[in-house]
């Protein structure tokens, strides 16, 4: 009775979600267009011609927001378990991120180096939290060994993760690889969600060993 109340409730705040009928109405997926939407023009990540990719894609809603930002001139590799409908300009992969063979075949599209690599990458909820935050750390510490490696010098790095013991050490591990860490939580991640995103600025260069910035700054 109580799962079925639950799932009642969040059916009805679903229908009538501002981001959901607004994501009708543009076109775009999901809802969740409009956290990569605000973090990306605050934080300047999207530019006509850049390389990036979107891990996690389905149901397409970034790799939406992502081609039209890039335009024609720039490449988007998209990448998730599942089978997403195409989108224009985009170079969609069904597979399994989690294995090395998938993410070479990946990093062979840009041998230059990317410009981002998004992940809102999630595991498949148990309702065990302890198991679920622990999920959601691996696939997030996989996003950022990816972008390290994907990243040219100067690249960026943007993650779902979800509040937990681990943040605090992907936080420091992101620290060694970028310029700054930020920690983002756009007006349409809901308030009572454990998400928030973490944003990798300034790929450095693998010979650079000057210490980083780590700031908690949040939206």
């Amino acid at each position: 009775m109580i799962k079925k109340a639950s799932s009642k409730r969040w059916m009805q705040e679903h229908v009538t979600d501002h981001f959901v009928k607004q994501a009708q109405k543009d076109g775009y997926r999901s809802r969740a267009a409009y956290k990569l939407l605000e973090i990306a023009q605050k934080d300047r990540l999207l530019a006509p011609g850049s390389i990036v990719f979107d891990l996690g894609a389905a149901p397409g809603g970034w790799s939406q927001v992502v081609a039209k930002a890039v335009g024609a001139n720039g490449r988007v590799f998209a990448v998730d378990l599942l089978a997403v409908q195409p989108v224009h300009g985009v170079q969609m992969f069904r597979g399994d991120f989690t294995e090395a063979e998938m993410r070479q075949t990946l990093l062979n599209l840009a041998p230059q180096g990317a410009d981002l690599v998004l992940s809102d990458m999630a595991p498949n909820i148990s309702g065990i939290a302890d198991r679920d935050q622990r999920l959601s750390f691996e696939l997030a510490e996989l996003a950022v060994e990816f972008a390290a490696d994907a990243l040219k010098p100067g690249g960026h790095v943007l993650l779902k993760v979800f509040q937990s013991e681990w943040v605090d050490e992907l936080r420091g591990r992101m620290s060694e690889l970028f310029s700054r860490v930020l920690v983002r939580k756009p007006e349409a991640s809901r308030g009572r969600s454990a998400e928030v995103f973490l944003l990798g600025q300034g790929r450095r260069h693998p010979s650079d060993k000057t210490s980083c910035t780590a700031s908690a700054e949040s939206t």
